[in-house]
């Protein structure tokens, strides 16, 4: 997509990346869960202070797109500690991706997932994972288009809703792709 731009988010894009984030997330999964759950889960996950704290964690970060000078989608990623059914070496993950639905099938998700890859792996990461809902097969699709393969289960606490994730890997070796 003309002038499409990915970086890493700085302390300056907290309340930005605040925003998306709560955008994206209420627009992939708000119709599918109770009002309440989605509430509660975005007060807790998606202030200012919280994307703040997460950008400047030393063991991950934040990548932003932005379309014609506009923020349209993120990723966040994680180089710590992974569930069991990770049985990859070095393991780092996607904890995070999301685009506002106007970008979906643009090409923007695939550039995003280029990018998180590629950033992973300059982490010294040699296996990729991330959790997705067991109920999102376009997201489920799109990951192992990118070469994921589903290793496990993991609960996603929604609010008060306890949900089953599947957990993806994929190695970032080149020997094993």
């Amino acid at each position: 997509m003309a002038h499409m731009k990915i970086r890493v988010a700085s302390p300056a894009d907290a309340a930005a990346l605040a925003q998306i984030a709560e955008e994206t997330f209420r627009q992939a999964f708000g119709e599918l869960n109770a009002a309440a759950d989605m509430e509660l889960y975005c007060r807790s996950h998606f202030g200012t202070a919280r994307q703040g704290a997460e950008i400047a964690a030393a063991d991950g970060a934040s990548l932003l797109v932005e379309c014609q000078g506009e923020l349209v989608g993120f990723s966040q990623l994680r180089w710590s500690a992974a569930p069991d059914c990770v049985a990859g070496p070095s393991p780092g993950e996607i904890a995070r991706f999301y685009l506002l639905s106007e970008f979906h099938g643009k090409g923007v998700a695939s550039e995003l997932m280029r990018v998180s890859l590629e950033t992973l792996q300059s982490h010294d990461c040699k296996t990729a994972w991330l959790g997705v809902w067991q109920e999102n097969p376009r997201a489920i699709a799109f990951y192992r288009k990118h070469g994921f393969h589903v290793v496990g289960e993991q609960i996603f606490v929604l609010g008060n809703d306890h949900q089953r994730d599947f957990v993806l890997t994929r190695s970032l070796t080149d020997d094993d792709r």
